[in-house]
Formats: structure tokens, C-alpha cells, sequence
């Protein structure tokens, strides 16, 4: 049977959680060395532990600013940035600010993501920027922002932090995170310099490549082992 190229490598191990203790954070590090994953992705506070654990492993360490709404000043996301990064962080997932973004400021949006876009650049860091599908639903604001992320240089626009709770008609809170519609739309309205990553849901081997399939380069998942246990299932022809 033909080997399947390894998705792992796809793969931003989350670990957000606020619930999170350090020994679960160690604990999701040690399982994303052993995944083979391409990042972990945990708060601020925890990237010395994250580095600590990975060292030696080809497991990159990468973080939040302004998770998870993306509410804190411009200056505060570029001072978090700074202090990310010299903690030891390679990559950085920062969010929009959904309210300015909601109320079409466009200026307040290109000049908060460019303030986090040159720490980046400056510490040779890679930089994600967020929209929060869940609750910036336009189609027109999505393309949008896919504009300004290609205007200043980000390497990646992203759909969910996984913490887009929405209010359903039962009551209920809950997100949808990443869907194919807006995978879609995102590769299309950015340049071949702009990756996409998938975030929010991706929870099986089947989940991982239909968003790879329709463009993703990078996946946010809390579910690592699920979706290598279920590619190394499908090459084991189970």
C-alpha cells in the first residue's frame, strides 16, 4: 500500500485549556515529541516548560496573543509578542480584535495585526492571525482580512481559537470552528505566500485531510493522537 504523506507534520498540537496544570502540560508535550507533531501551541506562561520538554525534538514551541478574543491594546499584543519570543517561542498565533473588526475599522485592524507582524519579523518568528469564524461571519470581512494579513506579511490567516462560543437556539454555548466553506474562501483570497491553517473541530484522520485537501498547510487540533492513530490505522489498511 502506497504510505500516505505523514499529517502529523501538519499539525499544531493545542494546549490551551484553562484548566491546563503544568503536569498535563508536560504531559501534552511529551505526546506531541512522541506524534512527531510540527508545533505545540500553549499559553505564554508555558513556553519554558514547553521548551524544556521538547529540546532536542524537531517539536517547534509556539503561543497566543491576545487568546482568545483578542481584546487587549495593540501595545499590550506587541509588548506580549516581544516577551514571547524571548522566551523561546518560534511562532505566534495572535487574534484580531473581533469588535474592531465588526465595526469595519479597518485601520485600528491593519495596524494591530502589523504591530505583531514586525515583533515577528524582527525575531524571525512565524505569525498566524486568527479571525474567530465564529463570530466574524461576513464572507466580505473574511476576504478582508485575508487582505491585510497579505499587505503586511503574515505567514498564515486562521480560522478559530477553538473558544468562539456562540449562544444556540437551545441555550447552549458552542463553536463551529473551521468548515470547509471558509477553508475555502481563505485560500482563495490570499496569495501563495499566505498559508492557511484549520482550526477549531478537527477531531479525526478524516477532519485532517478534507482541510488539508481544500488548502490548510497547517491544522490546530487538541486531538493529535486521534488523527495519527487514525492515518496509521488507514496505511495499515485496518
Amino acid at each position: 500500500m502506497n504510505q500516505q504523506p505523514n499529517i502529523a507534520k501538519l499539525l499544531d498540537h493545542a494546549l490551551l485549556h484553562p484548566t491546563m496544570t503544568d503536569q498535563e502540560l508536560r504531559a501534552g508535550c511529551e505526546q506531541a515529541r512522541e506524534l512527531g507533531v510540527a508545533t505545540v501551541c500553549v499559553k505564554p506562561y508555558a513556553i519554558p516548560i514547553a521548551r524544556e520538554v521538547l529540546t532536542g525534538s524537531d517539536v517547534g514551541v509556539g503561543t497566543v496573543i491576545g487568546f482568545p478574543h483578542g481584546s487587549s491594546s495593540t501595545d499590550v499584543k506587541a509588548a506580549e509578542a516581544e516577551s514571547a519570543c524571548r522566551a523561546g517561542a518560534a511562532e505566534l498565533d495572535m487574534v484580531v480584535n473581533v469588535g474592531k473588526v465588526l465595526s469595519g475599522d479597518w485601520d485600528y485592524v491593519k495596524a494591530d495585526i502589523q504591530a505583531v507582524a514586525v515583533v515577528a519579523c524582527s525575531r524571525d518568528a512565524v505569525i498566524k492571525v486568527i479571525f474567530e469564524t465564529d463570530y466574524v461571519t461576513a464572507n466580505e470581512d473574511k476576504i478582508r482580512l485575508c487582505k491585510i494579513c497579505e499587505e503586511v506579511g503574515v505567514d498564515y490567516v486562521k480560522t478559530s481559537t477553538g473558544f468562539g462560543f456562540v449562544k444556540q437556539p437551545n441555550g447552549n454555548y458552542n463553536y463551529t470552528g473551521a468548515t470547509a466553506a471558509d477553508i475555502r474562501l481563505m485560500r482563495e483570497s490570499c496569495g501563495p505566500n499566505v498559508g492557511v491553517k484549520a482550526s477549531g473541530g478537527i477531531r479525526t484522520y478524516e477532519d485532517a485531510v478534507k482541510m488539508r485537501d481544500l488548502g490548510a498547510t497547517r491544522l490546530g487540533t487538541s486531538a493529535s493522537e486521534t488523527i495519527v492513530t487514525g492515518q496509521a490505522s488507514q496505511q495499515e489498511g485496518y
